[in-house]
């Protein structure tokens, strides 16, 4: 997986769940999964490395990038 030039999603199977661990730390991933490669959760973040792409999707992270802010400025008094 490190080898490919792309890191946006992995998985490892195995009953083993720290040598699960000890493979994720090494993965060149922005996202890897436990026995399982099909669950995407809304309040977590969705991102790549390498030629993945930039950026995050989903979460409060990734939404924050399409929000326009502005500043409304009030005098209450005269």
């Amino acid at each position: 997986m490190n080898d490919s030039p792309y890191g946006l999603t992995a998985a490892v199977f195995t009953r083993d769940v720290e040598a699960a661990l000890r493979m994720g730390e090494c993965i060149e991933t922005g996202t890897w999964f436990m026995n399982r490669c099909d669950y995407l959760d809304p309040a977590l973040a969705w991102t790549g490395v390498k030629n993945s792409g930039r950026g995050v999707t989903l979460s409060r992270i990734g939404l924050n990038i399409l929000r326009e802010r502005s500043l409304t400025i009030l005098r209450l008094k005269l």
